[in-house]
């Protein structure tokens, strides 16, 4: 076990909430096919509210800190967010378009040494990338901001999510990361809207071509470990489904707390209570606390259990936190080959 899985072990049973997602805003300059948002601007938090925020975090125990939108740098306060949150010792994470990115919005986050920051590439073709984000020059604007970052010595990860528009691209996106000098992570989820509209999951890459990814060693580093079926008498344990609601959370950029991004189970408003009181008090965060892997009624017959990555937000997201995930049933499938209970039709 790493130091890393140690600590979230530590803090899953402690309680500590370790890991926080903050959205800025919801506001976007794309418009991506993809995209679970709704991209409204009503509602944000001000700066002294995110402030606040943020030292509660602070005093929650919170290490890892991921500043998200929309877009951040749509908010003209995005720079001194990131300073607070750094002043705060917080090891801090970007997620961003890189579209309205400056030279001196690199050098000031190369300042704060943040942690890392990621930027959506859809595909090495230009236009691919521009059809789904449906900004035309999104492709060379976000390029340009990852080489002022590089340039100024910011790590940057670019993020790649698989669909069946650009399936066929994620080799060339991994050459365009190795030649920008920096990481490409590969990843095929798409999520319903978070208002449960599920349109985007039309988009999803079929499971032939999931097993394709899963099984290529330009993605895999260890393919024969990651797909190799559990073992046949492995049984349902006593371990947490994730950690959304149990080390770490997301929270709106209206103040809602929530379990995850994927999560969207509203447990708390930050403009009516304090962080530490919605974390600690919460009946619906105590709900998900008392949930272990033996207590999902589906997920515990399954063959796949072992091994599944089950997301309990895309299951709520389905109608029910205890049921089936069914986009993760596709994938344990196509990692392992062994068909589980809901794709055999008698689950």
């Amino acid at each position: 076990m790493s130091l890393l899985d140690h600590i979230n072990d530590k803090t899953a049973r402690l309680g500590v909430p370790f890991n926080v997602q903050l959205d800025l805003t919801y506001r976007c300059n794309e418009n991506c096919v993809h995209c679970y948002l709704d991209h409204g601007g009503g509602g944000e938090m001000d700066t002294s509210e995110v402030t606040g925020v943020l030292h509660q975090l602070a005093d929650a125990g919170t290490l890892f800190l991921c500043l998200s939108g929309g877009e951040t740098l749509l908010r003209p306060d995005f720079l001194d967010i990131v300073r607070t949150a750094r002043s705060l010792l917080f090891n801090v994470t970007l997620k961003m378009n890189g579209i309205l990115l400056t030279e001196r919005d690199a050098e000031c986050l190369a300042g704060l040494a943040v942690s890392q920051v990621h930027i959506s590439i859809y595909s090495h073709r230009p236009e691919v990338h521009d059809a789904i984000t449906r900004v035309p020059g999104s492709f060379d604007s976000s390029l340009n901001a990852i080489r002022l970052l590089v340039r100024h010595g910011v790590r940057v990860r670019i993020a790649n999510v698989l669909m069946r528009e650009n399936i066929a691209d994620y080799r060339g996106v991994q050459a365009l990361a190795a030649q920008l000098g920096v990481e490409a992570r590969i990843d095929p989820t798409v999520t319903p809207a978070l208002d449960g509209d599920p349109s985007p999951m039309s988009l999803r890459i079929a499971i032939p071509d999931l097993q394709r990814v899963f099984r290529d060693p330009a993605v895999v580093k260890d393919v024969e470990k990651f797909c190799a079926p559990p073992p046949a008498d492995a049984q349902p344990g006593g371990d947490y489904p994730c950690g959304a609601g149990i080390n770490g959370c997301y929270i709106s950029p209206s103040g809602d707390v929530m379990p995850c991004i994927a999560f969207p189970l509203v447990c708390g408003n930050l403009r009516r209570q304090r962080f530490g009181d919605i974390w600690r008090e919460s009946e619906l965060l105590g709900q998900i606390r008392g949930t272990r892997i033996r207590d999902l009624p589906k997920c515990r017959e399954c063959v796949n259990v072992a091994s599944c990555t089950r997301c309990p937000g895309l299951a709520y997201l389905s109608g029910d936190m205890l049921g089936l995930s069914l986009l993760d049933c596709e994938k344990a499938y196509a990692r392992t080959g062994l068909l589980p209970l809901p794709l055999t039709g008698s689950g």
